[in-house]
């Protein structure tokens, strides 16, 4: 959480062998405490971190970290962190609109953030915009369209178990 960066698995089990207390990434301890953490990643967020904004939105929207639940203040911060560039905020605002989470629903609009988010590389977005697609086809089990099953098999070769 300190520097929002991810590691691979590896690397985080070589750090916890080592016996390391703090982020393997930028060393930073990790905070002790819920208001620790939220003043840490709001700190990142003043600076405009994409992915410390997404990461308060998904707070905001389930009501963690101390944080009063607010869907339509999570809406308008993964909205920042998605024109910033974090491509989780716009799978986010995607399953945002298809649930009417903070929005109206609009399943034309969370079609339009998987795909975005898929086009980047995001492998449950281009999952969730087969899924998405199937549903609007209305007999999903039989007539399956070929742009559904080719957004299945992405995200199958790109490891999504589901798919």
């Amino acid at each position: 959480v300190c520097c929002m960066k991810m590691i691979c698995e590896g690397c985080a089990y070589a750090a916890e062998k080592r016996c390391m207390d703090d982020c393997p990434f930028c060393r930073t301890p990790y905070p002790d405490s819920d208001a620790a953490m939220l003043s840490m990643v709001q700190a990142r967020a003043l600076k405009k971190d994409p992915e410390a904004i997404n990461f308060l939105g998904e707070k905001y929207c389930h009501g963690r970290l101390g944080l009063q639940k607010d869907t339509r203040k999570a809406v308008e911060m993964l909205t920042e962190a998605a024109g910033l560039g974090s491509i989780d905020a716009l799978f986010n605002l995607g399953a945002a609109h298809e649930d009417g989470v903070g929005v109206q629903q609009d399943e034309a609009k969370a079609v339009e953030f998987y795909a975005k988010a898929a086009m980047q590389g995001h492998v449950l977005s281009r999952y969730s915009l087969g899924f998405t697609l199937g549903k609007k086809e209305g007999n999903y089990g039989r007539a399956v369209r070929l742009s559904v099953v080719r957004h299945f098999m992405i995200s199958a070769k790109m490891g999504h178990k589901d798919s």
